[in-house]
């Protein structure tokens, strides 16, 4: 049978000779695949197409399959949904979608869903409105539901369709959380009915299971008792308070909104379709979800600071295996790079290849894979790696001299193309360069503690340093998975120097009495993921008083801060700070506060820090506003959904400006 709908630009879709429709989704002019408007229209297009030739019996059954390498469809194209500023123009777009995907559901002829690469979100949702998923198992190909990120849920009936696949609980865990899923798990809770070894299977099992006209089955009948009552009330009201254990209703209320979703509707499939939708709708047009989708598109912006092409880096090498130092080699080890260690102190490079392994148990699954990450980090105490390395990072004690003979060594002993690196806080790039033959080759790579959680690394760029060594800077960062900003040489670059003040107006308002518990409560109620007194006991108060000093911040005179310090009260490490250590926790006095206080005190808090932003963008630390809002909350965890602090500064004014007389 020929060819049809030869038009396409995002899709191919053919008949075959046993009768068998495929469509394929191979956006135009993308890597990945989302579900965009022009991809959704023609989507529609092999729809009808399909009812079609299933009316007049040539059509047998219909197959879904990615023409990608990495993607099935990665979700909905999030470009678009600035288009949709009003919940009239949701509502219809969603719509329009949904009576989609309903008609998938309903066809005559099995659909089977053909799964490889990234299955999320917007696509999750069709391969759920499929009569049979199958993936493959390779490393590649993940499945989830990220819409809470983005300040969302599904909505295109997945809340549905994914509770009936795999039950209440996983399914809600699934959208609750936001995590993906590896093939194997998505098929021990339902959401995948079968999985073959790799995607050069798929077509043949596709094949297969449209013959066969195979269809899921669904939740078993035990997971069924639990969307009756009074067990479906119990369930919800653990998952709201684990979820309020991490994010604040006020500041996050998508998943408290689908867990209310799933108390009221979730053993009635049809109410719960009717009320997602009106629940999903003012939950897309809200603010949060408008700045948490600005946060996605600023992570977007920083991966692609790297250049797609040239610079593969596969090893590294690390000098100094301090805490940031050995987990700098230990986070690219899980990354897949092989890092060898150096450090004058053996027993420093042993209790930092210990630690290591820690890292791999939580990060990596399976004894073969854990060992295999062991083979790969490599003790190196004389340096002998060097020669091989495409990325050597110093991360040795903070003076100068030392980092100087340290570079001078290492330019002869590198091969040309390595990265040469300094994960400096504190001195000056263009100092540190200084007697290099080459001083253009040496970049800084600013790393953050803890490694393996903090996403963001600051490429120092010095006044002499070559473009091409910041692009291959770039390309290691990314290809590590962290997200690299482009900052300036400069005291505190940019992350340290607008959080000093931030950390110093807290010192000065706990040194003029006010409680340490209601300046951290302040911080969150504001949405900070940490309070500053907390943070600093956790970063060493040593260090946080040498940053202040550093940047000429510390409050003048004996401080509350520099009295801790003299005491040897670091923080956590000694057990003491501004608050006592039982067991790695703060002990904390349990008072409730005024909220409209802990607000006035939570801007108060922060309002240093926008002034250092707007100081920092005006220095030309980094490239734009927007570059220093996606540090700011890539580097300390600003609020996300205030959307950056330049950006929550000017939409706070418009908020307040007086309106204009009529």
């Amino acid at each position: 049978m020929a060819n049809e709908l030869s038009d396409l630009h995002d899709w191919r879709f053919t008949i075959d000779f046993e009768g068998i429709a495929w469509a394929t989704i191979d956006r135009e002019g993308e890597n990945m695949n989302s579900l965009g408007r022009r991809a959704t229209e023609e989507f529609g297009e092999i729809i009808q197409a399909v009812e079609e030739g299933a009316s007049r019996g040539e059509i047998k059954g219909l197959v879904i399959i990615s023409g990608k390498e990495s993607s099935f469809i990665a979700g909905a194209d999030i470009r678009e949904f600035e288009n949709f500023d009003t919940e009239d123009k949701i509502k219809d777009v969603v719509r329009q979608t949904l009576g989609l995907l309903d008609r998938v559901e309903r066809l005559r002829v099995p659909v089977v869903a053909a799964i490889h690469g990234y299955c999320l979100g917007g696509g999750l949702e069709l391969a759920l409105a499929c009569d049979w998923r199958i993936a493959d198992r390779e490393e590649g190909t993940r499945f989830g539901f990220p819409e809470v990120k983005l300040g969302i849920f599904p909505g295109l009936h997945g809340t549905v369709r994914s509770i009936q696949a795999a039950g209440p609980v996983d399914a809600m865990t699934a959208m609750l959380t936001g995590r993906m899923l590896r093939p194997t798990t998505a098929k021990a809770i339902g959401l995948i009915d079968q999985l073959v070894p790799t995607r050069h299977s798929l077509r043949w099992a596709a094949r297969k299971a449209v013959l066969q006209k195979r269809r899921s089955k669904g939740m078993p009948w035990w997971k069924k008792l639990m969307l009756k009552q009074p067990v479906r009330s119990l369930i919800a009201r653990q998952m709201r308070a684990k979820t309020a254990e991490k994010v604040r209703e006020e500041h996050y209320p998508a998943p408290f909104r689908l867990i209310d979703l799933f108390e009221r509707y979730g053993d009635d499939p049809a109410a719960m379709r009717v009320a997602e939708t009106d629940m999903f709708v003012p939950l897309m047009a809200s603010e949060t979800s408008r700045n948490l989708r600005r946060v996605f598109k600023l992570s977007e912006m920083l991966k692609a600071e790297a250049p797609k092409d040239g610079f593969k880096p596969q090893r590294v090498h690390v000098i100094g295996a301090g805490t940031m130092g050995g987990d700098i080699a230990a986070w690219c080890v899980v990354r897949g790079m092989q890092a060898s260690l150096q450090d004058v102190d053996e027993a420093q490079i042993k209790k930092a290849l210990d630690r290591a392994k820690g890292l791999f148990k939580k990060r990596l699954r399976g004894k073969p894979a854990i060992d295999a990450a062991i083979a790969r980090l490599i003790a190196d105490p004389h340096g002998k790696h060097v020669k091989h390395a495409d990325v050597i990072i110093e991360a040795v004690v903070e003076k100068l001299d030392v980092k100087q003979k340290l570079f001078a060594h290492l330019e002869k002993d590198a091969k040309p193309s390595a990265v040469l690196a300094t994960n400096t806080s504190s001195l000056r790039l263009e100092d540190i360069a200084k007697n290099l033959a080459d001083p253009g080759r040496l970049v800084g790579l600013h790393f953050f503690n803890p490694v393996a959680l903090l996403p963001l690394v600051e490429v120092v760029r010095g006044i002499g340093t070559r473009e091409e060594e910041v692009g291959k800077a770039c390309a290691f960062v990314t290809s590590i998975d962290k997200l690299p900003l482009i900052v300036k040489s400069c005291p505190g670059f940019l992350v340290n120097r607008v959080l000093a003040p931030y950390m110093m107006e807290a010192v000065r308002l706990y040194q003029e009495g006010e409680p340490r518990e209601k300046i951290d409560q302040a911080a969150l109620k504001f949405g900070m993921p940490m309070g500053p007194l907390e943070l600093m006991d956790m970063v060493g108060l040593d260090i946080a008083a040498k940053v202040g000093e550093e940047l000429k911040l510390a409050p003048s005179g004996d401080n509350v801060l520099a009295t801790l310090v003299k005491q040897g009260k670091l923080g956590k490490k000694t057990g003491e700070g501004f608050y006592k250590w039982v067991e790695g926790k703060p002990k904390r006095e349990d008072t409730v506060y005024d909220r409209a206080e802990l607000d006035r005190l939570g801007r108060e808090l922060v309002e240093p820090m926008l002034d250092e932003a707007e100081r920092a963008l005006a220095d030309g630390v980094v490239a734009s506003a927007d570059h220093l809002d996606a540090g700011v909350i890539f580097g300390t965890g600003f609020a996300p959904f205030r959307g950056g602090p330049l950006h929550y500064r000017r939409m706070d004014a418009r908020a307040n400006a007086p309106a204009e007389a009529a």
